[in-house]
């Protein structure tokens, strides 16, 4: 009856940490059948990777009995047809799917006043640590409801930040693999170049696990158990603003080297206002693009393509764009889809990525670096304040590389992260890096303290 407890009592976190209680507003919706599911695998007695341990799924990601929203109105009501490959390995692994959590809506790219953690299906989520602080994004229910303890896993997306952030935030461990090593059928389209699902745990050994079973392979539970040696670069420019989060990271990097990790500094050229309007306009023609398609493939829904969703959005303008308007949305339909002056863009914007990548990667096995200052105050209407976050993301979301983060600590009562990032198809380095400072750090799991 294991799993049947265990699904039982995130249900029950759910009711009464999430929905009510503290109101977490994690978890956009429940599987009907989470209960039944566990039921069966306990009379089943199969060995399996994931033996019957509950998971939530970020509503951008298709799930039968789900309804991949991506928190947007206009896509609700449009019932689930078909498990994505996501779902149907999580399954085969003996997972129970619980239910689907809440995002910033179309993954935060509608505006750049939109808030972080709402979204006109599921309301705006909160931080486990503070209430009125942010719990990042794009995908905040998945971070929020890890770090709460609801479940211990969850799945996240990233494009550029949208894991990293909110598993920093929150304090958890968060991993966006090599784009491309787990399939995005049945995953709501922002980049095709830059999209990614990810797994967001409680600690490195859960999330690599679950890496194990979203890509189909059997190796990063032992790179999280590896003890071979690693040369770790320590990039300058991967600072924040925020002076007491680099005080910790300093600190941080003391206790990896006292560990016996390798340190070595590194220096990195800051990406210019170019370099991010390539990448900014690189995201605006692929969506255009990408979305188009992935709505023709699914049954059901009222919109076919980005003019629709923003046209759905003036009709519904009273909930949709109470708090923030869609002008990104706007500027993707000037821009349009792939052309030549896209392929232009995402040249020399890969070009650019790639050899900041190979500069800083030249001589050691992984680059580490602050990613966020503590979480920011919500203000609804007002946009997120990124101001303290360092670049990290950056080059790794244009060259598609993973990247990670763990919990490094504390600041003014909130968690901050340290990131790593490795070479495309690196995920063995990545995940034995993070394991062994993870374990060099000491701080086992952080419990939120659920201030209101």
């Amino acid at each position: 009856m294991k799993s049947t407890r265990l699904v039982e009592d995130a249900l029950e976190k759910i009711a009464s940490l999430d929905q009510s209680g503290y109101q977490l507003k994690s978890v956009l919706a429940q599987a009907p059948d989470a209960l039944a599911r566990a039921e069966e695998f306990d009379k089943s007695q199969d060995s399996l990777p994931l033996a019957g341990l509950p998971i939530l799924i970020k509503d951008n990601i298709e799930s039968v009995g789900l309804p991949a929203t991506a928190g947007s109105l206009a896509l609700a009501h449009t019932p689930i047809t078909r498990d994505s490959t996501i779902a149907q390995r999580l399954r085969s692994a003996g997972a129970v799917v619980i239910g689907a959590t809440n995002l910033s809506e179309w993954a935060n790219i509608r505006s750049t006043k939109s808030t972080s953690g709402w979204s006109a299906v599921g309301g705006l989520t909160a931080n486990p640590w503070k209430h009125q602080h942010s719990a990042g994004g794009s995908s905040s229910g998945s971070g929020a409801s890890v770090a709460a303890g609801i479940t211990q896993w969850a799945i996240g997306s990233e494009t550029d930040g949208s894991i990293i952030c909110p598993a920093s935030l929150n304090g958890c461990v968060g991993i966006k693999p090599t784009v491309g090593s787990i399939p995005r059928d049945g995953m709501i389209p922002i980049s095709k170049s830059q999209d990614s699902p990810g797994p967001m745990a409680q600690t490195v050994l859960q999330a690599a696990l679950l890496l194990d079973v979203l890509t189909a392979r059997s190796e990063y539970v032992g790179a999280a158990q590896a003890e071979h040696s690693l040369k770790v670069g320590v990039v300058k420019q991967w600072m924040t603003t925020d002076t007491q989060v680099n005080d910790l990271f300093e600190r941080a990097v003391q206790s990896l080297s006292k560990a016996g990790i390798s340190i070595v500094e590194i220096d990195l050229s800051e990406p210019s206002e170019s370099d991010g309007e390539d990448e900014f306009h690189v995201m605006l023609h692929e969506m255009v693009s990408d979305l188009a398609i992935y709505l023709t493939t699914r049954t059901g829904t009222r919109v076919k393509n980005l003019r629709d969703i923003v046209e759905f959005n003036r009709s519904q303008s009273k909930i949709e764009l109470e708090f923030f308007g869609q002008e990104i949305f706007e500027k993707a339909l000037e821009l349009s889809g792939r052309g030549d002056e896209y392929e232009q863009k995402r040249r020399r914007n890969l070009t650019w990525a790639n050899q900041t990548l190979d500069t800083g990667l030249h001589d050691v096995d992984v680059l580490i670096g602050c990613t966020y200052g503590p979480a920011w105050i919500s203000t609804l209407g007002k946009g997120d304040d990124f101001g303290s976050a360092s670049w990290i993301t950056t080059a790794p979301a244009i060259a598609g590389t993973p990247i990670g983060t763990i919990p490094m600590g504390l600041v003014n009562g909130l968690p901050v992260g340290l990131g790593f990032v490795v070479a495309r198809n690196m995920e063995h380095t990545l995940i034995t890096a993070m394991a062994q400072a993870e374990r060099a750090l000491g701080l086992g799991i952080l419990q939120p303290t659920f201030i209101r």
